[in-house]
């Protein structure tokens, strides 16, 4: 039985939300008590740089899950490896939250916090492709790129929880008690979270442009990267101006006010009214129309990182398939 798209809509964000709270917590855990938990023997700066350092390798990771998540959704289903996603994100964030200090461990501690931010960056880079296009797939050609927006919205739903979660600890809690065991209840959380969306993800099907479709490639990176490298880089380059604003305003901008003598509740909240405004305004521009669905539906994107592939061929999604052809660039100059 076909799932309705507004249950599948509802599916992808409450996981994506749920992943990048994990996501995000980290980032702004890092800004406020990670020098101080994993790297103590080191001066404030480069206890906070080494922070910083741990919080980039997730970075390293997302390209990584992408390619594998993106290949194998395409033969056994994104809403398997959907599943699997939010178990690992899951898992590493409440590990995190049971982890031991440099205090105890030493510096294994800092190795083990390293390897599951690891852990998180693959399972985000395996999620947030795979939520956006079963979307995709489900929508209808009209209204796609609104329905697809509804993934997006939650990273400014996890940043928005991740950081409310926070500035309630940080408006009751000293920093003394936060710093010796107040951090550890959001990462906790997630525990709870994690189970609220599998229960959630576990009811929704496939589309069924996906069980209609015949199978993939052996190995379809290769002939994304063969055939469309200057798509890829480009979606690349556009996206990096972009994504460094973002971060710098969500995470490095915690450790600045710091430095500035702000205190953690007022920064907090701050980040907290920017990410309400984020999750509003992004299904807003989802509804703006960018051309005809005629344009929509004939001109397909390329692939956003080349980590995975659409078997909906005949309508747009944010990775296509390699072995479609592309519309000339004036047959989609009304999508512009």
């Amino acid at each position: 039985m076909a799932t309705s798209i507004k249950k599948i809509v509802a599916a992808s964000l409450i996981g994506t939300t749920i992943e990048w709270y994990d996501f995000f917590l980290y980032g702004s855990a890092a800004a406020l008590v990670f020098n101080k938990l994993f790297f103590p023997e080191s001066d404030p700066l480069t206890g906070t740089l080494l922070s910083f350092l741990t919080y980039a390798v997730g970075f390293v990771a997302r390209p990584l899950g992408g390619l594998v998540f993106g290949h194998f959704g395409d033969r056994v289903g994104r809403k398997t490896l959907l599943v699997v996603s939010l178990l690992m994100m899951g898992t590493a964030t409440f590990l995190i939250g049971c982890l031991p200090t440099y205090e105890t461990l030493g510096p294994a501690a800092a190795l083990v916090l390293t390897a599951l931010r690891l852990v998180q960056g693959f399972a985000l880079g395996g999620e947030w492709g795979g939520a956006v296009l079963i979307v995709s797939e489900h929508g209808d050609t009209a209204r796609r790129g609104f329905w697809a927006s509804w993934p997006q919205a939650g990273a400014p739903g996890g940043n928005l929880l991740a950081t409310g979660v926070l500035a309630a600890l940080a408006a009751w809690q000293s920093d003394e008690a936060f710093l010796a065991w107040g951090w550890r209840v959001p990462f906790l959380l997630s525990g709870v979270l994690v189970l609220i969306g599998l229960w959630i993800r576990l009811t929704i099907t496939e589309s069924r442009v996906f069980q209609e479709a015949p199978p993939e490639p052996r190995a379809p990176i290769v002939g994304v990267l063969r055939h469309h490298s200057k798509d890829v880089l480009v979606a690349i380059g556009a996206r990096l101006a972009e994504n460094i604003s973002f971060y710098l305003l969500t995470v490095f901008v915690i450790t600045y006010a710091k430095q500035t003598g702000i205190d953690n509740s007022t920064v907090l909240n701050a980040v907290l009214v920017s990410s309400g405004i984020h999750f509003v305004t992004i299904p807003l521009w989802g509804r703006c129309p960018t051309g005809s669905a005629a344009a929509r539906s004939t001109c397909r994107a390329p692939p956003a990182s080349g980590c995975g592939s659409s078997r909906s061929s005949r309508s747009w999604t944010p990775a296509t398939s390699w072995r479609s052809p592309w519309p000339s660039r004036s047959a989609c100059s009304s999508t512009a």
